[in-house]
């Protein structure tokens, strides 16, 4: 993998930093995760077989667990000597949170010059909102991402995903491979803090909608399954369901009408430009939908993609699982978790082709890697003995588990 050899301590919790350090395991680094004594809060969300979260459990495959109190003396000195040996930290503290901790940017900078730091928060280092609580829902709001989303006539829609969780995590490990390519091909680049946040990463998928609003001025309106630059565009009812159909430009347009029998559409003045049919939604769907509802969606998902019009069903999450592409390219992966059992979660979507079948490792026990960890950093047996009497550290014990 590509990451192999990188160390990265893991300072986060919840899902976006987790989700972001997570990638970065799966390209191979070796990721620490420093938990309190209770642990991430996701350990204790989600459904849970044997105990375990399989929520969590999605989150921080790959990963070590050690367990230190970082608001002591004794734990922060851990830290410090974990952050010496690191090549990349990664938190989602509030900003100015690390630095009460007593790790301000110089103080790290003077123990590892060469440390990538990535923060991650809900709306960035500086600016009025910086030390503002946020969550998805929250950044999936401010950013304008919800006004766009939902019906014309509703109200804004927030993302049945946490969305903004992943779009920051995938900037974050997308920012932090950045930086270590150009540390690897001899340009160093020293100290780097790098800052990112749900909102700001959620306002830049604002694509086609930012863009007419720059050109305009006018404030895009929700246009629900309708592609708001495209026409027809959108879910069309067959005689056994629905069907997602996306002919993104006039060449396909056509090509629709053929696979339909309807060419002579393609002369209907009314309709015979994307914009006319933008403005005429309701007559194009009239006119195309009864032809659809004389067959079921499996002959028209053949009939469309066998003609380059792209179609395919509108599948709920069992269905996806068991469709044959998503079981070919492993999307979904089992994964043995000892005692706990086998978990099944999210595979990683990244193929490096002509290598080995991913087999990612199990989400650690709480503390599990503590003592491991502390022994590689040359800790004395006797100073891990006094670090664990006085409850900084915490060593994984199967009888402190649910």
């Amino acid at each position: 993998m590509s990451l192999e050899g990188i160390r990265v301590i893991d300072l986060t919790r919840i899902i976006a930093g987790p989700f972001c350090t997570q990638l970065l395991a799966d390209q191979g680094a070796e990721v620490i995760k420093i938990e309190t004594a209770k642990g991430d809060p996701l350990r204790g969300q989600g459904e849970k077989v044997h105990g375990l979260s399989w929520y969590f459990a999605s989150y921080n495959r790959n990963k070590k667990s050690i367990v230190i109190d970082l608001r002591s003396p004794e734990g922060k000195n851990v830290l410090k000597k974990l952050l010496r040996t690191a090549d990349v930290l990664v938190e989602n503290f509030r900003p100015g949170v690390l630095d009460a901790m007593g790790f301000e940017d110089e103080v790290l900078k003077k123990s590892n010059p060469n440390l990538i730091v990535c923060s991650i928060s809900g709306f960035g280092a500086d600016g009025p909102y910086a030390n503002r609580p946020a969550f998805d829902f929250i950044a999936q709001a401010l950013s304008g991402f919800m006004s766009v989303n939902g019906e014309r006539d509703g109200p804004p829609l927030r993302s049945g995903l946490p969305i903004s969780d992943m779009v920051v995590g995938l900037y974050g490990a997308f920012a932090v491979s950045s930086t270590l390519a150009r540390n690897t091909i001899g340009k160093k680049a020293g100290f780097r803090r790098i800052d990112v946040s749900l909102t700001d990463t959620m306002i830049s998928l604002l694509s086609f909608q930012a863009a007419n609003f720059f050109a305009t001025g006018n404030s895009p309106m929700r246009s629900g399954n309708d592609h708001q630059l495209v026409s027809p565009y959108g879910i069309f009812e067959t005689n056994d369901g629905l069907l997602a159909i996306a002919p993104s430009n006039n060449d396909t347009y056509k090509k629709l009408l053929t696979a339909l029998n309807l060419e002579s559409l393609s002369k209907d003045k009314r309709i015979d430009s994307n914009r006319k049919r933008m403005g005429n939604r309701s007559l194009i769907r009239k006119l195309i939908e009864p032809v659809l509802k004389s067959k079921n969606s499996a002959y028209w998902i053949e009939k469309l993609n066998a003609a380059g019009v792209p179609a395919g069903p509108i599948l709920s999450i069992p269905e996806v699982f068991e469709d044959p592409q998503v079981q070919h390219r492993e999307m979904a992966v089992n994964i043995d978790h000892g005692p706990r059992g086998s978990v099944k979660m999210l595979g990683f979507p990244i193929k490096f082709m002509g290598e080995a079948t991913y087999n990612p490792n199990a989400a650690p026990e709480l503390g599990e890697h503590t003592v491991e960890v502390l022994q590689n950093l040359k800790f004395q047996e006797d100073e891990i003995e006094q670090l664990l009497k006085k409850g900084i550290i915490k060593q994984y014990s199967a009888n402190n588990q649910e």
